[in-house]
């Protein structure tokens, strides 16, 4: 039987995961990051993108997280963002509109625009987009 974690994936609303994991991999601002159970403690800033999480069976969920903080414990992650969401529950089409309104904002680079807000939508609609295509690909293999 293989080693596990306790693995928690919360936004501000709810708790979109609870469970065991044998593996765990995120986005952090410095790279990404695999967690295996007994992993060293740590506490990383996330980037927006997808989480994915091993189960016993081999199986793998993907989550797409806002950015946030994940703490790390020998046996418990918890991971803590704001918008959590199973990645296979994206709205793809809004994705899509969000990214098109951001590059538009950016192109236009008036006076008025926030650059930075522009530049976080651009890149939390790309990290939606990412998680959902990785999904599809993960669906094809399994097929």
């Amino acid at each position: 039987m293989a080693m596990t974690m306790h693995v928690d994936i919360a936004s501000a609303e709810e708790s979109i995961f609870s469970g065991t994991a044998t593996f765990l991999l995120a986005r952090a601002t410095d790279g990404e990051v695999g967690v295996l159970p007994r992993h060293a403690p740590m506490l990383v800033q996330l980037q927006p993108g997808e989480v994915m999480v091993r189960s016993q069976n081999g199986e793998e969920s993907l989550y797409y997280v806002s950015g946030g903080l994940m703490e790390v414990q020998p046996h418990v992650i918890t991971v803590l963002a704001d918008t959590a969401v199973r990645a296979r529950d994206i709205d793809e089409a809004a994705a899509k509109e969000a990214k098109r309104r951001a590059e538009e904002a950016l192109s236009e680079r008036t006076a008025e625009m926030d650059y930075a807000r522009a530049q976080a939508e651009l890149a939390e609609a790309v990290a939606q987009l990412r998680a959902l295509d990785k999904i599809r690909r993960q669906r094809g293999r399994n097929a």
